[in-house]
């Protein structure tokens, strides 16, 4: 099986379907230890890679109330909508700790994507340990623009990976995996439009001319992603679980009822399809 790579989307809250098929694939024994994550689909990849089953849920659903987690409040006194401090201290070190020697076990290849602010491209990192150094780099790939500060990574600001690879498929062929599970977070017929933003974005980022650029071409990205997942598909070489009708989850979403919802989504569509992604894998 390690000849084949997954590959996790982000999507913000979105990322609770990849929670339910991830957490389906561990408990039927599939651990593929070279994995791609951009943004959501980093932070769940990191779960996936100790075999936590349930910490996803956990995560994205037990602090929602909590201000420090993800709150107008937080983003006001701290500049990032998603505390930083709360997400990436707080919950993995002392209220629902990581299991950082099972990463270190687990990992042949954890490759997270963030975007690098100066020069509007997309950078890649694989930690070896995530206790050291990993985290910002989670952090990173997950920093929606707008609503979160720019994290530094080795002297360069960096933010959201999905912004310019939002599903890192072509870096996983390019890496030599001949076949890839990719875990989307949007509906079969879904393509992404210009954003609506755009305004916000060239004020805001006027010193960083090519991470507008960058915003401004999002899309065409997005789309040029998911037409090259279709023809791995059609050649079987890529196993695609996505969502099958559009999500009830924004971004942002705070109902932790329909979170929940879209985990067991994720996990029963995967057990249906589970015999055959073994198959695949063989």
């Amino acid at each position: 099986m390690e000849q084949a790579a997954l590959v996790l989307e982000g999507g913000g809250m979105r990322g609770l379907y990849t929670v339910g098929v991830t957490d389906c694939m561990l408990a039927h024994g599939i651990l593929l230890r070279d994995v791609y994550g951009v943004s959501a689909g980093a932070c769940q990849g990191c779960n996936y890679l100790s075999g936590q089953i349930g910490r996803g849920e956990r995560v994205w659903t037990n602090y929602l109330n909590d201000r420090n987690y993800c709150s107008l409040y937080s983003l006001l006194h701290t500049g990032d909508l998603f505390g930083a401090r709360m997400c990436y201290d707080l919950i993995p070190n002392r209220l629902d700790p990581y299991d950082y020697e099972a990463y270190r076990r687990n990992v042949n290849r954890f490759t997270i994507v963030v975007t690098n602010c100066l020069t509007g491209r997309a950078e890649y990192f694989c930690p070896a340990d995530l206790r050291d150094g990993g985290m910002p780099l989670v952090r990173a790939s997950s920093s929606l623009p707008l609503v979160s500060n720019m994290v530094n990574v080795g002297g360069v600001p960096c933010l959201d990976g999905g912004v310019t690879d939002p599903i890192p498929l072509r870096r996983s062929i390019g890496d030599g995996h001949g076949k890839n599970v990719v875990i989307l977070t949007r509906e079969a017929g879904y393509r992404k439009e210009p954003d609506r933003a755009m305004r916000l974005y060239e004020l805001k980022y006027r010193r960083y001319p090519a991470l507008v650029e960058a915003l401004r071409i999002r899309h065409e990205r997005y789309n040029a992603a998911l037409d090259l997942i279709e023809a791995e598909q059609q050649a079987g070489r890529a196993f695609v679980l996505r969502p099958e009708t559009k999500p009830e989850v924004n971004r942002i979403e705070k109902n932790a009822a329909r979170l929940r919802a879209l985990r067991n989504e994720g996990y029963r569509q995967a057990e249906k399809l589970i015999d055959r992604l073994k198959e695949f894998l063989k």
